[in-house]
Formats: C-alpha cells, structure tokens, sequence
C-alpha cells in the first residue's frame, strides 16, 4: 500500500508532536492550574479525527528545571504521560549570561535547551521510519518552519497540521507548509483531558501523583461527569 492509500485508507496512522515549553507558556497565561494537570494523549485523540484516523504516538518534548520544588512537579507530570502512553523527549537547562545596561549587574538565566531539536528530529524520524501517516505538530513558535518545511518535501504523500496552543495564533510560516491545515486549541481541550489525582495503569510499573497546586477548584467538575444537555 502506498503512502497515499494509507493516508486516505481508515487506519491511517496519526501523531501529535509537543513543543513543551511553547505549549507551556500559553497555558500558564490561561491561569487556570488545573489544565496544567491534563493527558497529552487524550488530547491527542479529541483532536484527530477519529473515524478516518488512529492515534499512534505522542511525542512531548521537554526538560526538567534545576528548582526542586518545580522539577518534582514535573518529574510527576512526566510520569504521568509516560503511563498513559507518552514518548517523552528531555532535554535539558543550561544557564545564559545576563547583563543589565544601566547597572552592569550580571547574572545566570536559565533556559531550556534541545526542545526545539527534539521536536525536530522526532518528526523526521518517524517520516523516514514510516511509522506516521499524518503529523500534528503543536507550537506556535515559527523556528519550527523550517521542520515543517523539510517534512513537507520530504514526505509529499504525508499530511502535516499545524496545533497553536490556547490563546496563540498560528505561526503563518508553518502553515506555508501544512497546505492551512490547522487546529486551535482552548481551554475547553484541556479540561477535557485533565487526569484524576493518582494516574496508574495495570502493567505499568509506578503512579504519578497530581501536585496540590493543580488540584481542582472547588465546584469544578470534569466535562466527562457534568450532566449532558
């Protein structure tokens, strides 16, 4: 089977590919920290679309800060994607130099590094390995153009989406490249996919346990348990 049949066949294979920090900043500007708490992969099923589409992967793209206090945090969120299926790609902080003009103090900012490669690389591996049919590639950050660029020649029986976080616009220089395939997401999708406390799945060795400061309000319900109208 081509390329192209499997694309247009039922089972063409689907994959969503986080840019963490990019996905980050946006959702922490929503200043809603339940959402923080959410399933990357169900979010990457309430996007495709289902009846022509399977969900085979999601690659979330990240790396743990040097704060303690925030890196246990996130060391639970990771495992919490991991056992819902996740492939996690760390990468990791590195300090940068800082200099204010006015009172020539200096200091060490950290920054996060390799993201971008990963989701990069990522992307392209499993172009060339076969193993994905359509790509939804989800950032908003424009140095990503140049990776859709190459999946899109690459790969020319192959389609790409692009994914803007909630409350960002699309990067025009990736869409160049997506034929306008696009999705916006909202909070909506994250309350969706937010996850209970403790996350386990049978086999799998280990829980994540969600941190008090993205626990519920009180009077929020999941979208899954609010009565249908």
């Amino acid at each position: 089977m081509s390329n192209e049949d499997q694309v247009n066949s039922a089972s063409a294979r689907a994959a969503l590919y986080i840019d963490g920090f990019n996905l980050y900043h946006a959702i922490a500007d929503l200043d809603v920290p339940l959402i923080k708490w959410a399933s990357y992969w169900h979010l990457g099923e309430s996007i495709i679309k289902s009846r022509s589409e399977t969900l085979v992967k999601v690659v979330y793209c990240t790396a743990h800060t040097k704060n303690q206090e925030k890196k246990w945090r996130h060391q639970q969120f990771v495992k919490a994607q991991e056992i819902h299926g996740v492939e996690v790609a760390l990468g990791h902080f590195a300090g940068d130099r800082r200099k204010c003009n006015e009172c020539n103090n200096e200091w060490w900012h950290p920054t996060e590094k390799a993201g971008d490669i990963n989701v990069a690389i990522h992307l392209m591996r499993d172009g060339f390995l076969d193993q994905v049919d359509h790509a939804y590639l989800l950032t908003a950050d424009s140095d990503q153009a140049a990776t859709a660029k190459m999946f899109a020649s690459q790969f020319p029986n192959k389609k790409l989406t692009s994914v803007s976080p909630p409350g960002r616009e699309p990067s025009t220089h990736i869409l160049s490249h997506c034929e306008q395939r696009k999705i916006k997401l909202n909070r909506d999708h994250f309350e969706r996919c937010v996850m209970p406390e403790i996350v386990m799945k049978e086999g799998v060795r280990g829980n994540a346990r969600r941190p008090r400061e993205y626990a519920p309000y009180e009077g929020w319900v999941h979208p899954n348990n609010r009565p249908k109208s």
